[in-house]
């Protein structure tokens, strides 16, 4: 799996350690609730499968337009519900990739491959858009459980990575871990 799971940062996770950074990680952060943001942007993705960053982000209404606080709310879970327009949110691309961080941190949702723009002779340039999908789409959801309690699933994660990065301090790997 490749996502933003380090300290906001992205790398990549084996799908053998997969299982238990899922435990850990779900037990700390619980599913968002279906009425918040995060939670429209989750289901938003669930309904569709695979969708680049920027088709996520239009889908959940995050676009230019002048909202309040509370508008922008309303306009992400009503845009996760209803097929049709797309409410439009002032400024907000910011906040919608840092809505996409918290989740891959959660380990909801992750990078299933880069998709890149192409020009009139079809060669691909600039920087790839993520093209997110939820790790239970990609491999099922037998690959996000973990027959051991969260408490478990950290002393195994945090002793793999004391034996791999030797020379990291516990605080480091804490951190790291999350």
């Amino acid at each position: 799996m490749y996502g933003k799971f380090f300290n906001k940062k992205a790398g990549f996770i084996s799908q053998e350690w997969w299982p238990d950074f899922c435990n850990y990680r779900r037990s700390k952060f619980p599913r968002p609730d279906d009425d918040s943001i995060e939670g429209a942007i989750l289901c938003t993705l669930q309904s569709t499968g695979s969708l680049t960053t920027r088709e996520l982000r239009a889908a959940c209404g995050f676009t230019e337009n002048r909202r309040t606080k509370q508008e922008q709310s309303e306009a992400c879970f009503n845009s996760a519900l209803q097929e049709g327009g797309r409410p439009k949110v002032k400024g907000m691309r910011s906040k919608f990739d840092g809505y996409l961080t918290r989740l891959e941190m959660a380990t909801y949702i992750v990078t299933e491959d880069f998709i890149y723009p192409r020009d009139k002779h079809n060669h691909e340039y600039g920087w790839g858009w993520s093209l997110l999908n939820t790790p239970e789409d990609l491999y099922g959801r037998e690959a996000c459980q973990c027959n051991r309690t969260p408490l478990e699933s950290y002393q195994r994660i945090f002793e793999h990575l004391k034996e791999i990065l030797s020379d990291a301090s516990d605080k480091q790997i804490i951190k790291l871990i999350g």
